[in-house]
């Protein structure tokens, strides 16, 4: 195989997955066909992935990914979960989202801030088989921003393993225990072993 198709449009996101790709090239879908976009209507991170995958994987004719990633706060009743990258509106931005946590979690202390971040890999291969790898680290979500580093919610979650935030890790420190990290991981062992990627 000599490239996956990655179904996303965020900069911050392929940045990240390339540095964690092994055996192959990740091309972003919105380089082949400007302006693609698919709605996702799934009510979880594993069908969000799914759906987006086999769509870039229609679209191009090619083997695609598609990752869903979810923020559950366990005092907030699991949310933003499946809404994470939309909590705020939209067309919110990254700011807007953590903002609209932080007020949420306003005058919660200690284990009520205990969150996870969970991240679902969907891969669509162009025979039509389905393979799903998921990522899960758990943390804390901080009482302010915290670094400069990241994106998303980083300034905001605390690793339990790390114990600071991502925004204040550097890029091979999160990667070292982060959620997209080992999902990623189970993804490389996946593509080193199987028989159709060498056939692609």
């Amino acid at each position: 195989m000599t490239e996956l198709i990655l179904a996303s449009a965020n900069k911050d996101k392929l940045k990240e997955l390339r540095k964690l790709i092994n055996f192959t090239e990740i091309v972003a879908i919105n380089d082949l066909i400007p302006g693609w976009d698919v709605e996702e209507t799934g009510l979880t991170l594993e069908a969000n992935a799914l759906l987006k995958a086999r769509a870039a994987a229609q679209a191009t004719n090619k083997t695609a990914i598609a990752d869903d990633t979810g923020l559950f706060v366990w005092a907030l009743g699991g949310a933003p979960g499946v809404y994470t990258a939309r909590y705020a509106g939209g067309d919110c931005s990254y700011r807007d989202n953590t903002e609209k946590l932080l007020n949420a979690l306003n005058g919660e202390l200690n284990e009520k801030r205990n969150a996870s971040f969970q991240t679902v890999i969907a891969l669509v291969t162009t025979h039509g088989e389905e393979f799903i790898f998921k990522g899960t680290v758990d943390g804390r979500i901080t009482e302010d921003h915290s670094g400069i580093d990241g994106f998303g919610y980083d300034p905001v979650f605390l690793s339990t393993e790390l114990n600071k935030t991502f925004a204040d890790c550097t890029m091979e420190e999160k990667n070292s225990v982060s959620h997209r990290a080992r999902a990623m991981r189970k993804l490389n062992a996946f593509l080193k072993t199987s028989s159709f990627s060498k056939t692609e």
